[in-house]
C-alpha cells in the first residue's frame, strides 16, 4: 500500500502512466481504488482518504477528454463502491456527479438484459464482453449500487431480472452460471471459472448488504460452500481455471469450451491464465468480512452463518456475538451474545429458504421463525445470553438438465465420490515443484450410474450418516458427511474427450446390477457426477 501511495503522481494519477493515455483502461484504477478503501477501513488512515479523492478527481479529469473503454467500461460500477465510501465520509457532491457520469459511459447491463439477453451457449470462437462469465458475476451489483443513489424501481428490479435469465438459460445447481469464459448453458460439461466463484460471491454479499434481501444470503452460502471450495486442492496450492459439474477427468485436452485452452481443469499454479490465482484468495476473506452486518435500526444482522465472533460497539456498548457451529455439516447454531452493560438493539438470524421447521430457542423462550427471511429478536441484552438455532435439512432433488437430477441437503449439493489419480504435469516449467505443481486427475473408480431415486421419496432414497468435522473439510477423505444410495452403471455414457458424453435423458430404462453409491458434499469432490440420470420407476 505504501508503494501504491509514494508513488502517486503529482495530478491524482495512480499507478505507471502511459503515453498513450486515449487507450487506457482504468479497471485498474477502480481495482486499486477498491483496494485502497478496505485499506482505508481497516486504518483510519486520513492520508488514504485523500489519495483516494485524488485518485478519483484524475479519474474525473480523464474520462472527459477519454471515455470509458473496454473493461472498465463493462466493469464502471465497481467504482461507485470506493466513491460511495468516500461520499460517506465526505459528502463532496462531485463524487455523485462522478458516478453519474460513469454510469452514463458504461455499459448499460439493465437495458441489455431487457433487450437482449444471452439465452443460448456462446458459439465457439465468439468471445464477448456481454457475455464474458465475469463481467456478469460483477454486473449483478451493478442494479444495487445504482438504486442507492437513485432509489429508482426499475434499478431495484434490474438484479432480480439478471439473477433469474442468469439461472435460466446458464445456471448450475452450485449457485452460479457456467462460462468458459463465456456464458454456455446448461449442460452440466461447461465450465465456469473461478474468478467468476469469487466476484459472484462478492456479488452476492453487496446484495444482501444493499437490498437485505436473505435470498442473497441463501445464495452466497450455496456458492461459498460447494463451489468456491469444489475448485481448488484441499491444501489450496492448486487450482482450477474452469471446474464442471459433472467432472469425471481432469486433463489436458481441447473440450468444447466456448474459449479457454486446454489446461483450463487441471489443478495447477495458474492454468489456463493467472487471473484466478490471484482472485481465489479474495474469496474467504471477504466471506468472513460479510458474515455479520450492522442494520439501520442500530442492530446486528447474521447475513451469513459460519464460525465467527463479531465485536462492535452499539449505543456506546461493547457489543459481541459468538457463532459456534459445524453448519453446513451440521444443523445446530449456537450464539452467544454478551454486551458489557444492558442495551436494547434487535439481532436479526438469516433463516434459509430451504430451513422448513427451524427452531430458535432464546433465554429459554422456544420459537419458529419462517424461513426465507431474517427473523427479528429485539430485546434487551445484560450479560451473555445463549441462543440455539436449529436448521433442520431436509434433503431434496432438482431437475436439470435433460431431466437429471441433482441431490441437495441444506446448502450443500451433492456428487458421487469418484476416485482419483493424481499425475503431475508441465514439471519442467518454473515453480512447478511440489506442492504448487500442476496435476491431471484421472478417474479410478466407475462414475457413469443412474440413480433410483424419486422426488417424492428422496427421503428413504437417500440415506445420510455423519462422522467429526477434521482440519480439511473439502477433501474427499474429510467429507464431514456421506449419503448412500441405489444406483445402476450405465456402460453406454463414456467419456468423450476428457469430459462426460452427453448426460442420457431422464427417465433410462436399463437393467442391470444395483450398487450402493456413496455421495459427498460438492465441496469436497475433485471428480465427481453431479446431475444423475435416473431410473424409469
Amino acid at each position: 500500500m505504501n508503494i501504491i501511495l509514494d508513488r502517486q503522481d503529482k495530478d491524482g494519477w495512480l499507478g505507471p502512466k502511459t503515453e498513450d493515455l486515449d487507450k487506457f483502461d482504468l479497471w485498474s484504477h477502480f481495482l486499486a481504488l477498491k483496494m485502497l478503501g478496505q485499506y482505508q477501513k481497516a486504518t483510519g488512515d486520513e492520508g488514504v482518504t485523500a489519495a483516494m479523492l485524488e485518485g478519483l478527481r484524475r479519474i474525473d479529469k480523464h474520462i472527459d477528454s477519454f471515455p470509458l473503454r473496454r473493461w472498465a467500461k463493462y466493469r464502471w460500477f465497481e467504482a461507485l463502491i470506493p466513491i460511495y465510501q468516500l461520499y460517506e465520509q465526505t459528502e463532496e457532491p462531485w463524487l455523485v456527479e462522478l458516478a453519474a457520469q460513469l454510469r452514463k459511459q458504461g455499459f448499460d447491463w439493465g437495458k441489455f438484459f431487457v433487450e437482449t439477453p444471452i439465452t443460448e451457449p456462446t458459439p465457439k470462437g465468439k468471445w464477448n464482453f456481454e457475455g464474458h462469465v465475469v463481467n456478469n458475476a460483477m454486473a449483478l451489483k451493478a442494479g444495487a449500487l445504482c438504486w442507492r443513489k437513485s432509489g429508482e424501481k426499475h434499478d431495484h428490479d434490474m438484479v432480480y431480472r439478471m439473477v433469474e435469465s442468469l439461472d435460466a438459460h446458464h445456471g448450475m445447481v452450485t449457485g452460479v452460471f457456467t462460462g468458459d469464459e463465456c456464458l454456455a448453458g446448461k449442460n452440466p460439461v461447461q465450465g465456469t471459472e473461478l474468478c467468476a466463484v469469487v466476484e459472484y460471491m462478492f456479488s452476492m454479499e453487496m446484495l444482501v448488504s444493499t437490498l437485505g434481501d436473505s435470498r442473497f444470503g441463501d445464495r452466497l452460502e450455496k456458492v461459498a460452500f460447494n463451489a468456491l471450495p469444489a475448485t481448488f486442492s484441499p491444501d489450496m496450492w492448486s487450482h482450477q481455471y474452469d471446474q464442471q459439474v459433472n467432472q469425471v477427468e481432469c486433463s489436458i485436452k481441447n473440450r468444447n469450451w466456448t474459449t479457454n485452452g486446454p489446461e483450463s481443469n487441471i489443478f495447477g499454479l495458474e492454468p489456463n491464465y493467472g487471473c484466478c490465482t490471484s482472485d481465489l484468495s479474495q474469496g474467504w476473506p471477504k466471506f468472513a468480512a460479510h458474515l455479520w452486518m450492522k442494520t439501520k435500526d442500530d442492530g446486528l444482522a447474521a447475513a451469513a452463518l459460519a464460525p465467527s465472533t463479531a465485536k462492535t460497539t452499539i449505543k456506546g456498548t461493547k457489543v459481541s456475538v459468538r457463532l459456534r457451529t459445524d453448519y453446513p455439516f451440521r444443523d445446530k447454531l449456537h450464539f452467544a451474545v454478551a454486551a458489557a452493560r444492558p442495551v436494547r438493539f434487535p439481532l436479526y438470524l438469516r433463516i434459509p429458504g430451504w430451513a422448513e421447521g427451524a427452531s430458535l430457542l432464546a433465554a429459554g423462550k422456544a420459537v419458529s421463525p419462517k424461513p426465507g427471511r431474517f427473523h427479528k429478536i429485539e430485546r434487551e441484552w445484560e450479560g451473555t445470553t445463549e441462543l440455539t438455532l436449529v436448521l433442520p435439512m431436509k434433503p431434496r432433488t432438482s431437475r436439470r438438465y435433460n431431466n437429471a437430477t441433482a441431490i441437495e441437503r441444506g446448502p450443500l449439493v451433492f456428487a458421487l465420490k469418484i476416485g482419483g489419480d493424481w499425475k503431475a504435469v508441465n514439471q519442467g516449467k518454473k515453480y512447478r515443484e511440489p506442492p504448487h505443481g500442476d496435476w491431471e486427475v484421472y478417474p479410478t473408480t466407475p462414475w457413469n450410474y443412474a440413480l433410483d431415486v424419486t422426488e417424492q421419496t428422496v427421503g428413504k432414497d437417500v440415506v445420510f450418516a455423519e462422522k467429526p468435522v477434521g482440519d480439511i473439510p473439502f477433501s474427499p477423505e474429510g467429507a464431514p458427511v456421506a449419503a448412500r444410495v441405489n444406483g445402476i452403471r450405465l456402460p453406454g455414457w463414456k467419456i468423450v474427450n476428457g469430459s462426460a458424453a452427453e448426460t442420457p435423458r431422464s427417465p433410462v430404462e436399463y437393467a442391470g446390477p444395483v450398487e450402493k453409491l456413496t455421495l459427498i458434499p460438492y465441496r469436497c469432490t475433485k471428480l465427481r457426477i453431479t446431475e444423475f440420470p435416473t431410473l424409469k420407476q
